[in-house]
C-alpha cells in the first residue's frame, strides 16, 4: 500500500504533491504528497523535527515552498497570500488578545459581518466549545482548557475552508488533553470541518483524526486510519514510533506480551518472599505453541500497571521460527477458502499481504486468519522471527515486579502482533 493511501478522492479540499521546504541545507519536508477530502480530518504525527509544522505552516503559506505544489480544489495555493487562502490557523498558546474579552477574540475575523451577525456568530460560536454566555469574560481569567476552547471558537468563527491546527493541545496536562481532543473531534465533525492536525501524540492524533500520517525526518512514512496504521504500522519505524516492540519481522503492540509464570526457585523483588513465583497466566497447549523464554532486565509501574523489560531468548525464536514449517501431509488451502473476507474493504491490502507470504495456500490463510483476528499465535512468531538469532528487547506486562536476571515465560496475543 502505498503510504499516503486513501478511499478519499480529494479534488474537493487539499492536495499536497512532491513538497519539499528547506531551511539552508535542511530539507525539512522532503517530497511529501497528502491529500485531504473536503469534510475529513486529517492528523500528522510524528516526533520534534519531523517536519509535520513545516508542512503545515507551508500549507499556510507562512513558509516558502522550494518544490512541489499545494492546491485547493485543484487551484494552486503556492503564489496565494496567507490571508487570502481562507484558511484558520490554529496553535499551541491560542494567541488570544488579553486586551480583548473572549467575545471580541471570537469576532476579530469577522469583521465584514454586521454587528449583529457578528454577535450571533460568537454565541453560536461559544455553543459549539462548550462556554456559553462566555462572552464578557475578560482571556485573562480562563484556564488553560478553556483559552484553547475560545482559541478554535475563533479559528472556526469565519468558518474558513480548511483549518490548520498546530500542536493544539500540547501544552496542557494530559488529563485535559485527552477530554478536549475528544471535544475537538466532536466539534470538527459537528461543524463538517476540513482540517489538518499536527501533534506529537498519538493518542491525540487517532482520537481527533479520520486518517493519521506519520512523518519522519521530513517524509511521510504512513497514512491510513488509525485502526488500519495500528493493525498494520507497515516499517520498524512507523511501528517504534507508535510504541511498538519490534522483534525480527513482528511488531508486538503494548500487551502483546504477558509474563505466564518465572521459572520455579526464583528470586522475586527484594522484600518480597523468596520461593516458586506465581503463575499469573494458565500455561494451556493452546497458549503453550506461543510462549517464549525471556530474562528480565528491569521492572516499571506505569499506570497502575507493572511492566518488566525483557530480553528475550535468541535459541527460543530460532526453535519456533522452525516449529512452523508446514506439513508435508497438510492440504493445500487455497483462494477459494478466503470467499469470506474478499468483499471486505481490506481485502486488496489483504491479497498484496498473503502473496508475500509465499505462493503456498498455508501462507495465505495465515496472513488472511490474522487480519480476521483469528490466527495462531505460534505461527505468527515463526513467520516474524525468521532468521533472526539475535536476542531481542521488548515489554511485557505482568502482575507484579520481577527482579533483574529473573526468567520468565511470556505468551504472546498474536491479535497485538502485525506482520512488518
Amino acid at each position: 500500500m502505498s503510504p499516503t493511501a486513501s478511499n478519499t478522492s480529494a479534488s474537493a479540499g487539499l492536495s499536497v504533491c512532491g513538497l519539499a521546504v528547506t531551511y539552508g541545507d535542511l530539507r525539512a519536508v522532503d517530497g511529501v504528497d497528502l491529500e485531504v477530502a473536503a469534510g475529513e480530518v486529517v492528523a500528522l504525527l510524528g516526533a520534534s523535527g519531523s517536519g509535520k509544522s513545516s508542512l503545515l505552516r507551508a500549507v499556510a503559506g507562512l513558509e516558502d515552498v522550494a518544490a512541489g505544489e499545494v492546491a485547493w480544489d485543484g487551484r494552486s495555493m503556492v503564489c496565494v497570500p496567507v490571508h487570502k487562502r481562507g484558511f484558520g490557523l490554529m496553535f499551541q498558546d491560542g494567541q488570544l488578545f488579553e486586551h480583548r474579552d473572549v467575545g471580541s477574540n471570537i469576532a476579530y475575523g469577522l469583521t465584514g459581518l454586521p454587528r449583529a451577525q457578528r454577535g450571533e456568530r460568537v454565541r453560536e460560536m461559544l455553543e459549539l466549545v462548550g462556554l456559553p454566555g462566555f462572552e464578557r469574560r475578560r482571556v485573562t481569567t480562563l484556564s488553560g482548557g478553556q483559552a484553547q476552547r475560545v482559541a478554535l471558537a475563533r479559528a472556526l468563527a469565519p468558518a474558513p475552508r480548511l483549518l490548520l491546527l498546530d500542536e493544539p493541545l500540547s501544552a496542557l496536562d494530559r488529563a485535559l488533553r485527552e477530554q478536549l481532543a475528544t471535544d475537538v473531534r466532536t466539534i470538527l465533525r459537528r461543524g463538517g470541518t476540513t482540517a489538518l492536525y499536527v501533534t506529537h501524540d498519538q493518542d491525540e492524533a487517532m482520537t481527533v483524526a479520520d486518517r493519521v500520517g506519520v512523518m519522519e525526518a521530513g517524509r511521510l512514512l504512513r497514512l491510513d486510519t488509525p485502526q488500519r496504521l495500528w493493525a498494520d504500522p507497515g516499517s520498524s519505524k512507523v511501528a517504534r514510533f507508535l510504541g511498538f516492540d519490534v522483534v525480527g519481522d513482528l511488531a508486538l503492540a503494548p500487551g502483546a506480551l504477558r509474563v505466564v509464570e518465572a521459572a520455579a526457585g526464583e528470586l522475586g523483588e527484594p522484600g518480597e518472599p523468596d520461593g516458586p513465583a506465581q503463575t499469573e497466566i494458565p500455561a494451556t497447549p493452546e497458549t503453550l505453541p506461543a510462549t517464549l523464554l525471556a530474562t528480565v532486565l528491569a521492572s516499571r509501574l506505569r499506570r497502575g500497571q507493572w511492566e518488566v523489560e525483557v530480553e528475550l531468548d535468541p535459541e527460543r525464536l530460532a526453535a519456533l521460527t522452525n516449529v512452523t514449517e508446514p506439513s508435508e501431509h497438510a492440504e493445500p488451502a487455497g483462494r477459494a477458502e478466503l470467499a469470506d473476507v474478499t468483499e471486505s474493504a481490506e481485502y486488496a491490502d489483504l491479497v498484496g499481504l498473503a502473496e508475500s507470504t509465499g505462493p503456498t495456500g498455508a501462507g495465505i490463510k495465515a496472513v488472511a486468519e490474522r487480519h480476521a483476528g483469528r490466527v495462531d499465535a505460534g505461527a505468527a512468531v515463526m513467520a516474524g522471527t525468521a532468521g533472526s538469532c539475535e536476542p531481542a528487547r521488548a515489554t511485557a506486562l505482568t502482575r507484579r515486579p520481577h527482579a533483574p536476571g529473573t526468567r520468565v515465560t511470556l505468551s504472546l496475543d498474536s491479535a497485538r502482533t502485525a506482520r512488518l
